[in-house]
């Protein structure tokens, strides 16, 4: 695997494809970016060889799966919690869908997905049980949701 692959235009587009519709032909993305089906699929060849690719997924709408509240939670620990106990205090919630140490006042901040607002409080209650688990703070409101790609792509065309 190549340390570093350079992405060309060509390339970007097909990995923006992709991410909408990672079972598009490569008959239909070459079609969108005028090259052949051959050509664009020596592209995606050469994209997961060099380990820019990692995988085709189903990308799943949680609401129509009965998690319609998503949430961040900054969670603030007690004392001089370590990043080994934080996993395992929020291993032990399902509904923790994320869960990242930060710097700054908080210790972790955490992509909660519930039921509803009941079921967000209830698993903020067992959150906030835990022994290590001084507080938490919640951010409700949701901005756009954009694939990672699509934002790198956007900021590769303002800084060029």
């Amino acid at each position: 695997m190549e340390d570093s692959l350079r992405l060309d235009g060509l390339d970007r587009r097909i990995v923006a494809r992709l991410e909408r519709n990672a079972r598009s032909s490569f008959a239909t993305i070459g079609a969108e970016v005028g090259l052949s089906a051959p050509a664009v699929k020596r592209r995606v060849d050469r994209l997961v060889e060099s380990g820019v690719i990692t995988g085709f997924h189903a990308a799943l709408d949680p609401r129509a799966l009965g998690q319609g509240v998503e949430v961040f939670v900054e969670l603030y620990c007690s004392g001089r919690t370590s990043a080994v106990e934080i996993a395992r205090i929020v291993s032990r919630h399902t509904e923790v869908q994320e869960a990242y140490t930060v710097t700054g006042d908080a210790n972790a901040l955490l992509r909660v997905r519930t039921t509803d607002t009941a079921h967000l409080e209830r698993t903020l209650e067992n959150l906030r049980s835990e022994p290590a688990v001084r507080s938490s703070a919640v951010c409700m409101s949701t901005a756009p949701s954009w694939t990672t790609f699509e934002i790198v792509c956007r900021t590769w065309s303002r800084s060029s």
